[in-house]
């Protein structure tokens, strides 16, 4: 029997305008259409998870509002389980504001809402669903401290627990030092290495990775865009996995796919040369 896939993370409604470009500040910038989409992190590698045929849970709040039932409704047709989804009263789903300009290209702006309700006390009380775990997957869409607690309850029930640094920010070496799989972009590389200014390109990268698994991570994956992602295993294994080339169409939960194929190959039995690849085949799909 598959152990499943347990996200813990943000469920958020994605405002999406798209227009030529992304407006500088103080500009006004007249816009070709207007959608909104189910999103959040955490909710939108659950998905990808269950688009890819692998049984996945998600542990989340949404607000008492129209559009956490729609969050919740939305999560359970893509096939994920949503008995872990609490509702919190008197408090407004998580929201992003996402402007898309037509080389695919976004600026995003988040508002917790009810994620940012999502705390320690709830892993608690989803002790059981997380130790039946194959693997945990986590971002930083909700509280520093949830995310803490949630590193440290994974090695304690020894479920390897794969962390998106994302949005970027700071994390302490000691939660740092329980992440299985860290998998930052480049500018959460350069902000986990407090190397800003730096530039990332294929030669400095393995400097990057490098000083991540110094700080505790024991595999870590730097997504690059087009460029591809560079994985440092546990192992020793260094390797450039190259990209898919696609017509870029919206960049928007491209990482969150390639986290949930990642997800999903390892828990098959992939190496991690070949898991990176397939969760860089699920990014371009995205």
């Amino acid at each position: 029997m598959q152990k499943p896939i347990v996200v813990v993370g943000s469920v958020n409604l994605d405002l999406v305008c798209t227009a030529e470009r992304i407006p500088a500040i103080g500009e006004t910038v007249t816009g070709d259409s207007f959608q909104t989409f189910h999103g959040g992190k955490g909710a939108n590698q659950a998905v990808a998870v269950a688009r890819l045929g692998y049984p996945v849970s998600i542990v989340a709040k949404v607000g008492d509002d129209e559009f956490g039932t729609r969050l919740r409704n939305g999560l359970r047709v893509a096939g994920v389980k949503v008995g872990t989804v609490a509702t919190v009263k008197n408090t407004a789903s998580g929201v992003a504001l996402i402007s898309v300009d037509r080389k695919g290209q976004n600026s995003i702006t988040v508002i917790p809402g009810a994620n940012g309700k999502l705390l320690p006390r709830d892993l608690e009380r989803a002790l059981p669903i997380l130790r039946s775990a194959g693997m945990i997957l986590a971002q930083l869409e909700v509280p520093l401290e949830t995310v803490e607690y949630l590193c440290a309850a994974a090695r304690r029930l020894h479920v390897p627990l794969m962390l998106d640094p994302a949005p970027a920010r700071p994390i302490p070496r000691q939660m740092l030092c329980q992440v299985t799989y860290l998998t930052p972009n480049e500018s959460e590389t350069c902000t986990l290495c407090n190397l800003h200014g730096r530039n990332l390109n294929l030669k400095t990268v393995v400097e990057f990775a490098q000083i991540l698994q110094s700080q505790g991570a024991q595999n870590v994956i730097i997504k690059m865009g087009s460029r591809g992602a560079y994985a440092a295993g546990a192992n020793g294994m260094q390797k450039m996995v190259p990209a898919f080339k696609v017509k870029a169409v919206d960049s928007t939960a491209a990482g969150d796919a390639f986290n949930g194929g990642l997800a999903v190959a390892l828990m098959q039995g992939k190496s991690l040369e070949d898991a990176v690849r397939y969760g860089a085949a699920a990014g371009a799909l995205s």
